[in-house]
């Protein structure tokens, strides 16, 4: 029993681990409780499905008002796109994050922010 101990202590987290990680710097500006309000960044409860923009309680950069008003959605390619290189993304956009380079990463994240369950 003892042999197996090393390779349980080292194995993989799961897809859910993976998000819910990946999302604890997102914390300083973003919440997922959809009731809070006051952070730097906007509310991101059920980011995946909203209209780009969507947090009427948020004043986004003009970018994202043009995203919104020419009608795009979240959904979880498009997150993934964003969170490889948002300011290329959205030029201009406020957010000083600058990617995620790991592809597996962002789509750990973009399922994590898709699945309220996985939280």
């Amino acid at each position: 029993m003892l042999s197996l101990l090393p390779m349980l202590a080292s194995a993989p987290a799961s897809a859910e681990e993976d998000g819910a990680r990946l999302f604890a710097p997102c914390r300083a500006c973003h919440s997922l409780d959809p009731t809070e309000r006051g952070l730097p960044g906007p509310n991101l409860a059920g980011v995946v499905g909203r209209v780009v923009a969507g947090d009427a309680a948020f004043d986004y950069s003009p970018v994202l008002r043009k995203a919104r008003d020419d009608g795009l959605r979240w959904d979880v390619l498009r997150l993934e796109s964003f969170l490889a290189d948002p300011a290329e993304m959205f030029p201009g956009l406020w957010m000083s994050m600058r990617g995620i380079e790991d592809a597996a990463e962002r789509k750990a994240l973009a399922r994590f922010l898709a699945n309220p369950s996985s939280r």
